[in-house]
């Protein structure tokens, strides 16, 4: 219990900020169905209005180092405050282009927030000697499974999205007070330029971040959408959904972090991978909720560990003063599933149904277990051998 509050408070700035993170998008997904009919788009329209939308989540990668030299330790509470504002506007949006506008706002918010959260976790695990990251994305699945509870009961109460987004945003906002950031020296970015970041593991190491991003992401955002439409729930059965998915990765992030000290983190990613993948497909072939149910808590539970994992090996890859750079491009790649999520999902929705967009996502999760993480596995055990 100690050691538990010793790792809470080594990370209690990054833990803010992903309890926030999650609060604000599950807010939004569990009201996907009603903005996406308030808007009035289909699905492949959809898809494509939150992938230009999304822009901002994969400036991420190149704007968190810039914020964070231009105000320092209030960089974080300004990437949650625009997160805020975006959610806002999108709860008023009536047409297309101001739902995408609105959405570019909060996913550039969060996305430089999640970033600058993942340095801190990055940077609390090498001064503690301890694995921080699963504990800190586990909050942000907790956070998650409870506001989209909340949300799904305040639709059936009648709330529509500009109400609940407000109350998302006071609750977010007496959050905001503990997210200010220690000020740090950030080496001159010339200097790290020539020193040979380790640019082919990092990205590699991004492509398995945006991999878990996206079974993640498009499971998340579209679950209530295969809930209510293809198997003809309720508001709060739809919202259970997204609920049940973060449920599964809180477990499994949270399990991971007081359990599994000392399990091979690669062996950890490819079964992981596996179980995400064989659950998603089931979420996908459900004939009834409870299999539905049943499907996206199992692939929850498996997506849960992959990205939080293989940022930590990014972070543990690289040098000091190329971290935050390094864990801000594996995490913009990782946000590039904001993209690809919606174009996979929208798409082969309108297509092929959502079923077929289900089973889309987890062959990708079994993809990953098969071919990418054994490359990856190389690159690493290769690096380690050249340090020494």
């Amino acid at each position: 219990m100690m050691r538990l509050c010793d790792d809470l408070y080594a990370s209690r700035r990054a833990l803010a900020a992903f309890a926030v993170i999650g609060i604000g998008w599950a807010s939004f997904s569990a009201q996907m169905p009603v903005i996406k009919a308030q808007v009035g788009v289909g699905d492949g329209f959809w898809g494509t209005l939150i992938l230009i939308g999304s822009t901002g989540a994969l400036m991420a990668m190149w704007l968190a180092p810039l914020v964070y030299r231009w105000i320092g330790s209030w960089s974080m509470i300004a990437g949650i405050a625009f997160m805020i504002l975006g959610f806002v506007l999108s709860g008023l949006a009536q047409g297309p282009v101001f739902v995408g506008f609105a959405l570019f706002l909060a996913a550039g918010g969060s996305g430089v927030a999640d970033v600058l959260a993942n340095a801190e976790v990055s940077e609390a695990e090498s001064e503690t000697g301890r694995s921080l990251m699963n504990l800190n994305h586990g909050l942000f699945s907790l956070t998650y499974a409870v506001a989209a509870i909340c949300v799904g009961a305040a639709r059936e109460a009648g709330f529509g999205p500009f109400a609940i987004f407000v109350g998302m945003g006071v609750v977010v906002a007496a959050l905001m007070i503990w997210m200010k950031l220690p000020e740090r020296e950030l080496p001159d970015e010339d200097a790290v330029s020539a020193t040979g970041m380790p640019y082919a593991l990092v990205w590699v190491g991004g492509l398995v971040v945006l991999a878990a991003f996206l079974g993640e992401a498009a499971s998340e955002g579209w679950s209530a959408l295969h809930v209510e439409r293809t198997l003809g729930g309720g508001p709060a059965q739809g919202a259970l959904g997204p609920a049940l998915l973060a449920a599964g990765m809180a477990v499994g992030r949270l399990g991971a972090h007081l359990f599994g000290t000392g399990w091979p983190p690669m062996r950890v990613m490819i079964l992981a991978s596996c179980m995400a993948g064989i659950g998603l497909g089931l979420a996908g072939a459900a004939p009834t909720l409870p299999v539905a149910y049943a499907g996206f808590l199992l692939g929850g539970l498996g997506v849960s560990v992959v990205g939080p994992l293989a940022l930590g090996l990014v972070g543990q890859a690289v040098s000091p003063r190329h971290r935050l750079a390094a864990i801000s491009q594996a995490a913009g790649l990782g946000y590039a599933a904001f993209f690809l999520g919606p174009v996979v999902m929208g798409y082969v929705a309108e297509g092929y149904g959502l079923r077929a967009s289900f089973y889309a996502i987890g062959a990708t999760m079994l993809v990953v277990a098969a071919v990418l993480l054994p490359l990856w596995a190389r690159m690493l055990a290769g690096r380690t051998v050249e340090e020494r």
